[in-house]
């Protein structure tokens, strides 16, 4: 069999084929490489297409959350790796993602504020660049609309107080919970986080609203500005 033969999955061994492999014992018994190498079909003149993906796999510390964070262009880098199969990749991780957030949303409900962490950790966990995101509640704490204020660079994003209260009078909203990401990692508030939390606070008041809290996510921890008793 020549390389070029070998990087197809249609001439593998059949059992060695994660498609028969799905169809005949089912999805949960493919690995996430296989999965992948379904995804991208062929892999290079080298590697197969589980061979190509174990690969990317093992360079993204073998988690689909770092795999997550690779961007089209991250994925070309790959030999083997075209447009489209980048292309597919992404979109089936975002997808992977939308379905997590849509079963943490069934919820509609904030308790606490790990509820916004896992709301939020999927949406912004990560994110190569910051985004300021609100959610609008009514009185008993169930989720009106969640809305993205503003995006920006790797340092910051810029919120726009006026923006935020527009929206949740728009609602109708009785609280708010605001929720932007620091992609560095570091959770702990700046001095412009704390700034921005108190003018927003005194801001709601006017209009009766309730600030119930600020969280800042990495893609594993966050800061809550309640639970510090910092709002």
């Amino acid at each position: 069999m020549t390389a070029t033969q070998k990087t197809s999955i249609k001439n593998w061994a059949e059992d060695d084929r994660p498609r028969e492999k799905l169809l005949q014992k089912g999805i949960e018994s493919l690995s996430d490489a296989e999965l992948i190498a379904i995804l991208i079909s062929s892999g290079n003149k080298k590697e197969s297409a589980v061979e190509l993906a174990k690969r990317i796999l093992a360079n993204n510390k073998n988690n689909l959350n770092e795999l997550a964070k690779l961007t089209i262009n991250d994925l070309l880098k790959y030999n083997g790796i075209g447009e489209a199969k980048a292309i597919s990749i992404v979109a089936a991780l975002e997808l992977g993602k939308r379905r997590r957030i849509s079963d943490i949303l069934e919820k509609k409900q904030i308790k606490n504020s790990k509820d916004v962490f896992e709301i939020f950790s999927q949406k912004l966990g990560d994110l190569p660049y910051e985004e300021f995101w609100a959610i609008m509640l009514n009185r008993a704490n169930k989720i009106k609309e969640i809305k993205k204020i503003s995006s920006g660079g790797i340092s910051g994003t810029v919120a726009d107080i006026k923006i935020i209260l527009k929206t949740a009078l728009i609602k109708n909203a009785s609280a708010i919970i605001v929720c932007h990401n620091h992609p560095s990692g570091n959770i702990i508030p700046g001095k412009d986080d704390k700034e921005l939390t108190e003018k927003l606070k005194i801001a709601c008041k006017y209009v009766e609203i309730t600030l119930l809290d600020h969280i800042i996510v990495s893609d594993k921890k966050y800061f809550s500005f309640a639970d510090n008793k910092m709002i």
